[in-house]
């Protein structure tokens, strides 16, 4: 009895142990997962979802920014050849922008600008003419939209706006043209008053300043400096000088012996020398007026992105150089062009004028010399 009752004893124990083992048995083939087992588990999935968007972010990253495209208009008083080689230069670099442009002198550029605000809308995005003076008007008309161009910080402060809404875009020199054929170098025109010896009597042509902006800045230049004033044009006329409606046709006159003298524009006088004319400029000695014929985008304009790129490579290095190359001097000190003064030498022989008032007295000017040569 005693040996049966010890037999189910031991049945019972065994049968215990073997349903422990058996429990062990699948914890450890994980069917119950321990806390510390989930959290490794969990933290492997965040881990995962973790590398996806690193992955997603880097694959972002390394695409590239879709390349500039559409439009670009362009009002300036340029050449033709001029405008023609930043034209290509810009679309060399933004193939897939149509860049178009209008010449024209630049009261007639200011005359379109009018007009077109007039109607409720500017035609161009950027425009570039020769006389700063106009860039005041612009501003005060509300037709300009301010922009701080990374390629700005190269020009120097005398030629930019302070609230950024035009900046110089090359730099014309206005002083003396003379043919080589019957004006000898040494007798050459080198200060203004030289313009009234007797040899350049009844020979001097200038460009009317109604017809270009070059022009008409020198000339309301000189008559707000009391050195100059209004009897300066009184003495010219007297003297016999004349008129042409345009700069190129002023130019080429004295090219063409019609005129042994010319109050000139450098690039101009330079163009005809390279290719053959007998003509030379020459820098005044003092007095000299500097034109920094600025840039600047028009508010509102329906190409503002391309507006900017137009703009940012008119003053790059890139296109300053081509500027050179087409007989415009840089407005950059980094950009050199061969047989022009260097932009210190310029700045160190200009004449100071008021911007503002210039702007202010225009049509005045404009009246007061009218009535001497017309």
């Amino acid at each position: 009895m005693f040996k049966r009752l010890l037999s189910l004893l031991l049945a019972g124990v065994l049968i215990i142990c073997l349903a422990a083992c058996g429990g062990s048995a699948e914890k450890a083939n994980g069917a119950e997962e321990t806390p510390a087992a989930a959290q490794s588990g969990a933290d492997a999935v965040k881990e995962s979802e973790t590398e996806k968007k690193d992955s997603t972010a880097a694959s972002s990253e390394t695409e590239p920014a879709p390349e500039p495209s559409g439009n670009v208009m362009l009002y300036s008083s340029l050449k033709e050849a001029q405008l023609e080689a930043v034209k290509e230069g810009f679309m060399k670099k933004y193939p897939k922008i149509k860049m178009d442009y209008y010449a024209a002198g630049t009261s007639k550029v200011a005359t379109k600008l009018a007009t077109e605000r007039q109607s409720g809308q500017i035609a161009c995005d950027v425009v570039w003419v020769g006389d700063p003076s106009n860039y005041i008007t612009f501003k005060e008309q509300g037709i300009l939209e301010a922009y701080d161009s990374p390629e700005a910080a190269n020009i120097d402060a005398a030629f930019k706006d302070p609230d950024n809404c035009y900046v110089g875009g090359r730099l014309i020199a206005m002083g003396f043209a003379y043919n080589t054929n019957n004006v000898k170098e040494e007798d050459a025109p080198r200060v203004w008053n030289d313009l009234l010896k007797d040899e350049f009597k009844n020979q001097i042509v200038m460009t009317d300043p109604g017809e270009s902006g070059t022009t008409f800045y020198l000339v309301a230049g000189m008559m707000e400096n009391d050195k100059y004033g209004i009897d300066f044009f009184k003495k010219l006329k007297e003297h016999g000088t004349e008129l042409e409606s345009g700069t190129t046709s002023t130019h080429t006159k004295v090219a063409a012996n019609a005129y042994k003298v010319c109050i000139a524009v450098d690039y101009v006088t330079q163009t005809l020398e390279k290719d053959g004319s007998t003509i030379k400029f020459v820098y005044p000695d003092e007095d000299l007026v500097a034109i920094s014929s600025p840039i600047a985008l028009i508010k509102d304009s329906k190409n503002q992105d391309n507006a900017k790129l137009l703009f940012d490579f008119i003053l790059s290095v890139e296109g300053q150089q081509i500027l050179a190359a087409n007989d415009c001097s840089p407005i950059r000190n980094d950009v050199i062009k061969e047989g022009a003064l260097s932009i210190d030498e310029i700045v160190a022989r200009s004449m100071t004028i008021d911007n503002a008032y210039i702007a202010e007295h225009d049509t005045e000017f404009l009246s007061e010399y009218d009535k001497i040569f017309k």
